[in-house]
Order: C-alpha cells, then structure tokens, then sequence
C-alpha cells in the first residue's frame, strides 16, 4: 500500500476521533436519569401557569383566528397576509429552496418594499443554502432587509449545529402566522417522494397580544445575527381582541441536553393527559424517557395515538431510525399510525379536549437538544376541534403498524435503523 492511502486513512481516522469526542464530549453518551411527572391534570386551573412555569415558556392571550391544513391555502393566505402589510412584515424559516413558491414569494417582497413597508426575512443559512446568492441580492437591492442564522464559523465550527427551526410570519405586529410549512415546492407534493400528492401539514393564525410577544422573539434572533431594532417601533398592546383565550409560547431558544423547554413542554403535555394523547410529529425519535412516560400515560388509560410519517418521506436515513425505535412503543400497546399519501410533517399534540400545542417541534432529540423552535399552547375550542378532526382524517389515511409486521420489516431497514441509531442524539 502506498503512502497516500496511509495519509487518507489516518486522517480520516483523526477525523472520526474528533467526531465521536465531540459527541463524548458533549454528553450524547450519558445515561438518561430517570423521573416522574405526576399530579397535573389538564383540567387544573393551574395547568398553563405550572407548564410555563417548568417550560421557560411565557403566558399571555390571544385569538386563534384561522387553521388550514391545505398546503395551497396555507401559501395563499401567507402571501395574502403579506400583501395586506402596511408597516411591517417579519419572517422566518428554516427551509427555502429554488422554485415557483420562493419566486412569488420574493416578487411580493419586493413589491411591498417598493411600497415603503419594512420587510425583514431571517432565513436559516442551513436550510436555504440551495438559494442562489443572485435570489438574495435581488431582494436586497428591492430594499428588503436579509439576514442568516448562524452561518458556518471557522472559529467556531460545530456551533452550526444549531439551526433555526421556527417558522413564523408576522404583519404590522397585528397578525401572525405559525406552522411547519417552509417556502419551498416539495409541501406541493413536487418532489421524489411526496408523489405528486401534497405535504400533510398545517398553519394557523393568531391575532392579539401574542403577536406583540412573538414580534419581539422575532427581533431577538434579529439582533444575534446583526440586525437593527428600533424598540420605540415595538407595539406589544396593540391588537387587543375580546375573544381571546390563554396562550402559552415556548421559544425552546439555544436548548441543551440539561435544559430543554421544548422537552420539557412534551413531557408535561403527556403526564397532563387524562382521557387522550395524540400526537403528530414526522420525526419521531423518542428517548426512553419519553417512551416511558408514554407508556405510564397508555396505562393509565389515556388513548395514545402517534401520527407520523410513512414510506413517502423526505429523510428516508431517519424514518428508519424511527422504525428501529418503534419497538419501545408497540410492546407496551401505543398506536403508532403512518401517513401513506406523501409526507407528513405536521407538529401538534391533542391533550384530552382541551390543550393544543402546535409549532415547529418535533419529538426528536434536534427538536430537544439542538434547533431553536417555537410552539404555541392553548385551549381555544374552534381550535381543539380543528386539531381533532385534522388528526381523524391523517389516521384515516394512515396504516396502522402492527407489531408482528413491524418485527418483519425488510433486513435493509433493519441494518440501516440500527447503523443510524448510533448517531441518535444528532438526528
């Protein structure tokens, strides 16, 4: 053998050492410890202020004024709402890629800051590196002020780790919109996977003082990669709605193996749970912990049903790793239930008939440990009914998984869930 493949080998060596000590390092080895959550139904009248409490989340009120859980309608209404501005538009996301969305997207953008609106777009530098340099530069000259979450350091090289999950539109600090839907065509069901046939995800929009709250949650991600905030422009009070109901939001901002809002939000959601648990995540990677708190819920009596993404997925490497772990879930009884038309990337939990929580997170160690999201908590009632049947019609088009069928999936999904496995806290 000759000296290059000895130089390609120890380095490569070196570079798996480095990998698995920063893992090591890191604590993504460690034994989870375990705990106990129990004592707060769903029906207590401390519910929200014990959640918040345990979550670094924050309590205030507003309205839940529209849910859509079609993919051309969500677009629709976010270029609408858009269109509508007068003073201010802020957005972001995690994911945007080349395409008929993010090319309308950009001309209404355009557009409204020809008008005199201020337009701010904070793009995850991950999830739209795909975008041409050229697509920025024309909404810049248009006066569009862009900004990107945590680009590559070489000073600090595994920081891009964290990525910026959130997805979250909001106009005149009057008007927001939350949902998993990113500004790409692949949620048209125009990808290798999906089919032709759309993504299964949602939005919704929220009216009120929430929004004030969100604006500045917006500005705070703003600022950390170099943007300009006026404060005498923030109007927290400013949408005030009679009908508003108790929401809770949960940034999950810069989280970490020891203190994770996002976690910890889960967790209390289903130790709440009395009569009902459902639960929609596409990458569903519990912990033991989670399994197990699941599992006391189900013996509880609780209905425990997970929706999540089946063989029509955009991450195939996970859905895998997924399977593999379905194993901590079906011997104890859970319903895990796979979407069969496309993919299914909606995030929100149904406790009993009374809380939803919805936003960008998935129940994954990524949702927990590493992205900064954003889920929102209420038991406005339209709202609860909306979720239910959104949750009816994704069973209905899912397949139930069985164990026994489970147990027989093919040898490759097997060897790849397991290989995959050993990069869990990272997925």
């Amino acid at each position: 053998m000759g000296v290059f493949f000895w130089v390609v080998a120890i380095a490569l060596a070196i570079l798996i050492l480095i990998f698995f000590g920063h893992l090591y390092l890191g604590g993504n080895f460690r034994r989870q410890g375990a705990y106990r959550l129990v004592g707060l139904p769903s029906s207590a009248p401390h519910f929200l202020a014990t959640v918040a409490s345990m979550s670094d989340s924050l309590m205030t009120e507003g309205a839940i004024a529209r849910f859509w859980s079609d993919i051309d309608r969500i677009q629709t209404a976010r270029l609408q709402l858009i269109s509508q501005a007068q003073e201010l538009i802020q957005f972001e996301t995690f994911m945007m890629t080349p395409g008929e969305r993010s090319a309308k997207f950009a001309t209404l953008l355009k557009q409204k800051a020809a008008e005199g609106v201020t337009v701010q777009v904070l793009a995850d530098s991950y999830g739209a590196h795909s975008l041409p340099a050229t697509y920025w530069r024309q909404l810049q000259n248009a006066g569009v002020e862009v900004r990107f979450f945590n680009p590559f350091s070489k000073r600090a090289p595994l920081d891009f780790l964290r990525r910026n999950h959130r997805k979250l539109l909001v106009v005149d600090q009057q008007i927001a919109m939350v949902g998993g839907a990113g500004i790409a065509d692949c949620w048209d069901g125009k990808d290798q996977y999906a089919g032709e046939t759309p993504w299964y995800d949602f939005e919704v929009e929220l009216r009120g003082k929430v929004v004030g709250l969100l604006t500045g949650f917006f500005w705070q991600h703003w600022l950390s990669e170099g943007g300009t905030v006026d404060l005498q422009n923030h109007l927290p009070e400013r949408a005030h709605r009679s009908e508003s109901v108790p929401v809770l939001i949960t940034p999950g901002e810069d989280p970490s193996m020891g203190d994770s809002p996002i976690r910890s939000l889960l967790h209390l959601c289903i130790a709440s749970a009395q009569q009902r648990l459902w639960i929609a995540s596409p990458y569903l990677l519990p912990d033991k912990a989670t399994c197990q708190m699941l599992t006391d819920a189900h013996e509880h009596g609780v209905d425990v049903r997970i929706l999540t993404m089946g063989p029509k997925s955009d991450k195939p490497y996970v859905c895998y790793v997924s399977r593999e772990r379905y194993g901590l879930l079906l011997q104890q009884g859970i319903k895990v239930h796979e979407y069969q038309p496309s993919m299914m990337h909606a995030k929100i939990i149904l406790i009993d008939d009374r809380w939803v929580s919805f936003g960008s997170a998935n129940l994954d160690p990524r949702s927990f440990f590493h992205n900064d999201e954003l889920n929102i908590c209420t038991s406005a009632p339209a709202l609860v009914q909306d979720v239910h049947e959104f949750f009816q019609q994704g069973f209905g088009e899912s397949c139930l998984i069985q164990p026994d069928h489970w147990q027989k999936r093919p040898l490759k999904q097997k060897l790849m869930g397991r290989l995959g496995n050993l990069f869990y806290w990272q997925l």
